[in-house]
């Protein structure tokens, strides 16, 4: 196997911190299999853009694209408003490189890190899937008499057939492929009349096709209750753009918070882009306080992309025996830093070997 090239950008703010460690990381696993993957850097944050006013270059989406995945760290910054800088950096690869599958895996590793009673490790195990290019986020809409008693604000939810169809049908695959009994398509038609019949319609016509599996729906404000009530129910997941937003930070708590949720953006026909779900989180940058679990395992969605899974398990069974161990950061319980854990986990990777 050929050298698999892979764009890394770390962002701002803990996003550089953590980014860092799970280089580290990915090196090690090079180190222990024989399989590096080509790390090419690339400085997008904000300090480059308050310098040169520039988010993407020209063609940076385009090149950024060749590559055969897309590492990044969070973005964010107070000193730019309204977060221009990390939509056109964030959202602006998911648009332009139609990323339209947002793959959110909720997997607790620790009882200790699940703030609901009587959850065990292995209980939770749910695969999210998020439309990534429609519904609130495409920025259809607008305001009028701003800043007047009349003012109005509209924002358009577009939900197209395609779209929908491709999500849906994408995590009926992942499903079948995975051994998944279960998927629940969560919506609100009840009050969204026009956009989410269409999920219903088209989630019953490819429900039909993958008879062995179990097709349930939920209203996002039940399904939001019963995550919290008894996430052992679930199994996949899909839902539209904003619905997926929340309930994956639902999720993420109740694996131990935002430190440990990873994320896939991905083209199954082009790119791939992998985040950590966290911000950037200004305030404790450079610190040596950020949990770069939630970067590592994105590393390892990203390996399991590539098709490369000796080196996902080297990775996830590095962060299993870090919370074992607990040699975690603070927000976990441990005492190590940001920097230390890396160190960790890179040497429970090479020792696996």
């Amino acid at each position: 196997m050929g050298f698999k090239r892979v764009a890394v950008v770390p962002g701002d703010g803990i996003g550089i911190d953590v980014t860092a460690e799970a280089v580290k990381v990915i090196e090690a696993c090079g180190d222990a299999t024989g399989r590096k993957l080509e790390m090419t850097h690339y400085d997008y944050g904000a300090e480059k853009y308050l310098a040169t006013g520039i988010s993407m270059p020209a063609g940076g989406y385009e090149d950024l694209a060749q590559y055969d995945a897309i590492f990044m760290g969070a973005f964010g910054d107070p000193r730019i408003p309204d977060m221009k800088h990390a939509a056109d950096i964030l959202l602006g690869t998911r648009f332009v490189l139609d990323l339209y599958v947002n793959y959110r895996p909720v997997v607790l590793y620790d009882e200790r890190l699940c703030p609901l009673k009587g959850v065990r490790a292995g209980d939770i195990d749910i695969a999210i899937f998020r439309e990534n290019t429609e519904g609130l986020y495409v920025g259809v809409g607008g305001i009028f008499k701003k800043n007047t008693p009349d003012e109005i604000a509209v924002q358009e939810d577009v939900n197209t057939r395609k779209g929908v169809q491709r999500i849906i049908e994408y995590a009926f695959e992942f499903a079948a492929k995975n051994d998944r009994k279960k998927v629940c398509m969560s919506d609100k038609s009840n009050v969204l009349t026009y956009g989410h019949d269409l999920w219903q319609r088209v989630f019953k016509e490819v429900g039909a096709r993958y008879p062995q599996i179990q097709t349930t729906h939920m209203y996002v404000d039940a399904l939001s209750m019963q995550m919290i009530k008894d996430p052992r129910a679930f199994d996949v997941i899909v839902t539209c753009n904003m619905f997926g937003d929340i309930i994956t930070d639902i999720g993420a708590q109740l694996q131990g918070g935002l430190g440990m949720a990873a994320s896939a953006n991905v083209n199954p026909q082009g790119a791939a882009m992998f985040e950590p779900v966290h911000g950037s989180a200004p305030k404790y940058a450079g610190k040596d306080v950020a949990n770069p679990f939630g970067a590592v395992l994105t590393v390892q969605l990203m390996y399991q992309h590539l098709q490369m899974k000796e080196e996902a398990d080297l990775v996830e069974n590095a962060v299993k025996t870090a919370v074992r161990e607990n040699q975690t950061t603070h927000d976990l319980g441990g005492s190590l830093g940001t920097r230390a854990v890396g160190d960790y986990l890179a040497k429970v990777v090479r020792s696996s070997s």
